[in-house]
């Protein structure tokens, strides 16, 4: 229990997961959206977009399936 941990690259294991509203987005990706108003996009902690999904609970699962921590951005 006294082992120490390294924080400092702990940091880097964040995602940001945001709604998007599709009325915003290039038109390849609105005509790919179908009927959804709004889509949840995957950042990575220097803002890099990683991935954009239909669903909140799906872009928390994928961030998790790549060992990433999801943090909610409102």
């Amino acid at each position: 229990m006294n082992t120490t941990f390294d924080f400092k690259d702990s940091a880097q294991r964040l995602v940001y997961v945001k709604p998007v509203d599709v009325a915003d987005l290039p038109a390849e990706v609105q005509a790919e959206a179908g009927e959804l108003k709004h889509l949840y996009a995957v950042h990575g902690a220097d803002g890099e977009q990683l991935a954009l999904v239909a669903n909140r609970q799906l872009a928390f699962s994928l961030a998790r399936q790549h060992d990433y921590a999801p943090v909610n951005v409102h």
